[in-house]
């Protein structure tokens, strides 16, 4: 069975770049046809997908984020991350990674715990 585990840190200075990266076990992230998303919810509000990466490498950002959002992975360890270029109090939010069974902006079927990030000075 796939999981999936988050990890970064959970307190970040509004400016300060964010990089979270997610673990993923029990199945490859290059296997045809799969998606491996960021998904996230703000306090309060519902959830925001963010971005995926294809079994191929390919990325796909939300059009409100994109300017400041990157996916990238590493096939040898089996981790895909999220990058923010620069964070504001918006930005915090309970971070999800998963995966989609093929399609990138839904039909996510399989999720990490999730972790906290909070933009704070």
């Amino acid at each position: 069975q796939v999981q999936l585990q988050e990890s970064g840190p959970g307190l970040v200075k509004p400016s300060m770049p964010l990089s979270l990266t997610c673990t993923v076990s029990g199945g490859s992230i290059t296997t045809n046809y799969y998606y491996w998303g960021w998904i996230r919810q703000p306090p309060g509000k519902g959830l925001e997908w963010v971005g995926a990466i294809s079994y191929s490498g390919s990325t796909y950002y939300s059009p409100s984020l994109n300017i400041h959002t990157s996916i990238s992975r590493d096939t040898s360890k089996n981790q895909f991350t999220l990058q923010l270029s620069s964070v504001t109090p918006e930005d915090t939010a309970v971070y999800y990674c998963a995966r989609s069974n093929g399609n990138y902006r839904r039909d996510y079927d399989y999720w990490g715990q999730g972790t906290q990030v909070t933009v704070s000075s």
